[in-house]
């Protein structure tokens, strides 16, 4: 199983950016070195941080490594035009070697789609007209098309993706239409941090029987994200995490859809915690039981020393991955 990393490129307010940048590179530098298989973006306007925006970040990122892919988890795509963004992305795919994943979502926070003066509740069907628009593109077809976005008319993008048809596209979603709407459009579904056992394997079942329904086989990527802490005790990795995760889930309640669960259940059933034993056995049952190819691990969580961040780790990357 690949293990990735998700990196927290957003700042407490106030405090120096180009430190939080140093660190983000000293992250992504130890990762790649550490053998982890990515590193995975958010992306969000108007947040309550100093939020460094990710395909910016992921251009500068690029000359900065030269093995570890680079995504987006995920991108605001209904915010955008599908052409400039299937440019900008073909663009950061050639400048990355072809190491780019283009995870794309609807987001949830209604205040940025007023500030684009985009309607709320044409999100999801802006995501999926949007998708596989950028696709044919990538694919170097003529396409004339009129949608939400605008026209086209025999448009055709000469500036290819480095990656034959273009970066894989994972598609986030929370709940079962959202998963149906990935299988049908043949997309890997980027599953969300969020979930018990029991949820994910309803979650994962939903999502394999409409990629069947639709007639997509299974050779996709099943990647799944996770907040997570390991330590060399089980005693110090609950200590960090009941620090860290409720100052976390505070900022989750304060954005416009909170999620129902509690600090503590997010540390029990949905977080990696524990040993680098303990998280390996918890990655073993998401391969066996779910099929998963990659989780997404994110380590830094809200005023999170460098320190600690870089601890985990070394820790996952000698332990974990190094044994995989």
């Amino acid at each position: 199983m690949k293990i990735g990393l998700f990196l927290s490129a957003q700042l407490v307010p106030g405090t120096s950016v180009e430190t939080g940048l140093k660190q983000l590179i000293e992250q992504v530098t130890l990762a790649e070195k550490l053998g982890f298989s990515s590193v995975f973006l958010g992306h969000h306007y108007l947040a309550h941080s100093q939020f460094l925006q990710p395909l910016s970040l992921i251009n500068y990122l690029a000359p900065l490594t030269t093995t570890i892919r680079l995504g987006f988890g995920v991108y605001l795509l209904p915010l955008h035009n599908p052409l400039a963004l299937a440019e900008e992305f073909a663009t950061a795919d050639i400048l990355s070697n072809g190491r780019l994943t283009v995870g794309v979502g609807s987001g949830y926070r209604k205040s940025e789609y007023a500030a684009f003066g985009i309607p709320f509740e044409e999100r999801f069907k802006r995501l999926a007209e949007y998708v596989p628009l950028m696709q044919r593109l990538w694919r170097g077809e003529e396409v004339t098309a009129e949608g939400y976005f605008g026209r086209l008319s025999n448009a055709k993008l000469h500036l290819r993706p480095a990656q034959k048809g273009g970066p894989p596209i994972w598609m986030g979603a929370f709940g079962p239409v959202g998963i149906r709407r990935a299988a049908a459009l043949n997309t890997a579904w980027l599953a969300p941090p969020d979930g018990n056992r029991q949820a994910l394997q309803e979650r994962y079942a939903i999502y394999r029987a409409t990629l069947e329904k639709h007639g997509h086989g299974e050779d996709l990527d099943f990647p799944l994200m996770r907040e997570a802490v390991v330590a060399t005790t089980a005693e110090a990795a609950e200590l960090q995490a009941s620090q860290y995760l409720a100052k976390q889930y505070a900022q989750y309640k304060s954005w416009d859809a909170a999620q129902d669960a509690s600090a503590q259940q997010l540390q029990d059933e949905f977080a990696l915690v524990g040993t680098p034993d303990a998280v390996a056995e918890k990655l073993k049952w998401y391969g066996d039981a779910l099929g998963v190819t990659e989780v997404i691990m994110r380590l830094q969580w809200l005023d999170m020393e460098q320190a600690a961040v870089l601890d985990s780790m070394r820790l996952i990357g000698e332990r974990i991955i190094a044994k995989n």
